[in-house]
């Protein structure tokens, strides 16, 4: 009777599980969601628990295929290309392709844009026209933006595109906050920072002309240390960023900053861009506890100072300190709950500098918003990448969220940059009872 038992109640879940999946018109989900962690009613599948070289930002075709920028190229390629043939959410078909030129490490553009794949090394931002239907495109590659200098600290190169036909790209600082020694205890900042001339910023150029230079482009915004996550909001019509804050407060001035203090600051802040924005690096840093920008202590800032940070561009949330935010989306999809309808998810790769208090971040955050400005406050959607509950050393963490991108049918997939696993995250539940 016992096993009886067993079987029927099994039949029974089996079968409410398919009526669910069918009634969705999803694939189930995986039993433990791939280790995550996810509101009531979410359920997440493992789409490859790992790919040859890792991930960093991916794109999702109209017809469900996931392109990967892959963050070691492998001999076969830098990109990797997915393709799921029974609706089952997992990969049946993985593809390698794409040899070009600077295979380096941390290259981190992967986009979908008019028909074309747009994806970037740590110098060059490239594209191939995609062939309808069909999974690895064999068009020619162009190169579309070079940048002349080698790589240095802070050189990825995310892609954002507007509705007007223009390309979105940072040239990252080479430097912590322009000091004259780089992470040296007590070096002044250089001022005016020779670094804002051509560095720290955001230009702007063509998204269809091929082999073009940082001068061909025009500088969009400035006074931006690192950026990794950028987007367009259609909705909006503006740029959007998540900057990376500078680092080592207390380590080279801990006259005026504590341990604890060069853990939580500065800010990893959440901008708005408009065309001339300036967002303060390296003179000012945003202090979330405070809600305000201050005066950098390399330019005589003592963690109290406000100078004339009223004049930069005020982020619209400033988050902790040391996050990584290394991917922005704007959930323009129907699947979610309204809850998160054109709200923002910010994937928060992980702090490697918040000793000797644990490193933080390496979860999805969700800032909702309303009329185009965020409506409340910011909340962890997706946890339990780390696989444990205090990280002390970033090596401990056996998945970082790195890549965000939205399915044609309202899925949100996520990548990690430590062995490649690709999640797809789907909604399940009552959406009038969520």
């Amino acid at each position: 009777m016992r096993l009886s038992g067993l079987r029927f109640l099994f039949s029974f879940l089996l079968i409410i599980s398919l009526t669910q999946c069918k009634r969705h018109g999803l694939p189930p989900g995986d039993a433990d969601n791939g280790g995550l962690t996810l509101p009531g009613g979410f359920q997440a599948v493992v789409v490859v628990d790992s790919l040859d070289g890792a991930a960093r930002h991916i794109a999702v075709n109209s017809n469900g295929d996931i392109y990967v920028k892959l963050r070691f190229p492998s001999p076969l390629g830098g990109n990797a290309a997915l393709r799921d043939e029974d609706n089952d959410g997992k990969a049946d078909v993985v593809k390698f392709f794409d040899e070009y030129q600077d295979k380096s490490s941390y290259g981190t553009g992967m986009r979908i844009h008019n028909g074309y794949l747009y994806f970037s090394s740590v110098t060059r931002v490239f594209r191939q026209k995609l062939t309808p239907g069909q999974l690895v495109p064999d068009s020619k590659i162009e190169l579309m933006l070079t940048d002349t200098q080698p790589p240095r600290q802070h050189d990825t190169k995310p892609i954002a595109f507007d509705n007007k036909g223009n390309m979105y790209i940072p040239f990252g600082a080479p430097s912590d906050c322009c000091q004259f020694e780089d992470r040296t205890p007590f070096s002044p900042g250089m001022d005016p920072c020779p670094i804002l001339v051509n560095r720290a910023g955001i230009w702007k150029f063509d998204a269809n002309k091929p082999n073009q230079f940082q001068k061909d482009g025009s500088k969009y915004a400035t006074g931006l240390r690192s950026i990794v996550a950028l987007e367009w909001n259609d909705k909006t019509n503006n740029l959007y960023t998540v900057m990376h804050g500078r680092d080592y407060l207390h380590s080279t001035w801990p006259k005026y900053f504590s341990e604890w203090e060069g853990a939580v600051l500065p800010s990893e802040e959440f901008l708005l861009l408009k065309d001339g924005a300036d967002a303060g690096w390296p003179y000012y840093y945003y202090d979330q506890i405070k809600g305000k920008l201050l005066l950098s202590p390399e330019y005589g800032g003592d963690g109290k100072n406000e100078g004339k940070g009223t004049e930069y561009t005020q982020p619209i949330v400033g988050f902790p300190g040391h996050f990584a935010p290394n991917d922005l989306l704007f959930y323009t999809g129907n699947q979610f709950p309204e809850h998160y309808k054109d709200g923002a998810f910010i994937a928060f790769h992980g702090s490697t500098s918040s000793a000797p208090y644990p490193q933080s971040g390496y979860f999805i955050c969700f800032v909702p918003f309303k009329n185009g400005e965020p409506a409340g406050p910011w909340e962890v959607f997706a946890d339990g990448f780390a696989g444990v509950d205090t990280v002390v050393n970033t090596s401990d963490a056996r998945y970082r969220p790195m890549g965000l991108a939205m399915g044609p049918d309202g899925s949100l997939y996520i990548s990690d940059s430590e062995k490649g696993k690709i999640c797809r995250v789907m909604y399940k539940g009552d959406k009038t009872k969520f």
